[in-house]
């Protein structure tokens, strides 16, 4: 008889999702770019068991009315559109760009990016905490992408921030979970949400980075650049969940001796 892993989970108690005055079901937040044409974005979308989808303001016509416009295809119905600051590099650029996706009518939520070397994309985190004071005063549900860095982390917190997001590893890389360690530290002090994003290659990686008790994570380039996209999203759904119930589980201790699986009395001589 097969067991699913919904029935796997069925006895598992669980909190859903919760970012500032929103619960979601699903822990796989998922990104909107570089997938080869809009029908297989939407098919990856809805095989990831997606409802969070992230748009890159200043890379998307934001003219929901043509049919080459991203936003055409993604429901509000059935997604909730996350607006993001991608390709920004300066704290006044993100602001600008988040003010515009409020006033296009997307949402007052952002994901903030304010990237300090076009290398790497690694954040600049002055720029951040400065672009998060002003968004957050401004009303906004600020979610920014960060370091791993557990004394940014708790600035953006007390900055206002509903989430903090700690890449994995560099944007697009896919090398996964390069610090499980800080992940581990950042969920064990922050209050807010812990949202893994950049870096995940494949489902091992997605299921490794929710072991640490990340709340949850955001991917795309693993999906968009996957031969067969809505199958790699389908993996990464069930690693997502997988990983979550590994963490609820509380995994055996690290051990360096082996310890025998079956007790030693009682044995027959």
């Amino acid at each position: 008889m097969t067991t699913t892993l919904e029935e796997v989970g069925a006895g598992v108690r669980d909190e859903p999702l919760t970012i500032a005055d929103r619960t979601f079901r699903s822990r796989l937040i998922v990104g909107s770019g570089k997938y080869r044409d809009s029908e297989e974005m939407v098919q990856a979308i809805r095989a990831a068991g997606a409802e969070m989808v992230t748009v890159a303001v200043r890379r998307v016509d934001l003219d929901a009315s043509k049919e080459e416009s991203l936003l055409h295809w993604l429901d509000p119905e059935e997604f909730f559109v996350l607006p993001n600051t991608a390709g920004c590099y300066s704290a006044d650029e993100a602001i600008r760009y988040a003010r515009l996706g409020r006033a296009s009518g997307l949402t007052d939520w952002v994901k903030l990016e304010v990237i300090g070397d076009q290398a790497t994309l690694l954040p600049d985190t002055d720029g951040l905490l400065e672009a998060t004071r002003i968004l957050v005063d401004e009303g906004f549900t600020v979610l920014p992408y960060t370091n791993d860095d557990l004394v940014t982390a708790l600035k953006l917190e007390e900055a206002g921030a509903a989430a903090v997001m700690p890449l994995g590893s560099p944007i697009g890389s896919g090398l996964g979970l390069l610090n499980p360690v800080n992940v581990r530290i950042l969920k064990d002090r922050l209050s807010v949400p812990v949202i893994v994003d950049a870096g995940v290659g494949t489902a091992s990686d997605a299921c490794i980075t929710m072991e640490q008790g990340a709340d949850a994570i955001l991917m795309n380039t693993a999906l968009a650049e996957a031969e067969r996209p809505e199958i790699m999203a389908g993996a990464m759904r069930l690693a997502v969940e997988a990983g979550r119930l590994a963490y609820l589980a509380g995994r055996m201790p690290r051990r360096e001796w082996a310890v025998p699986s079956s007790p030693l009395g009682g044995m027959l001589s």
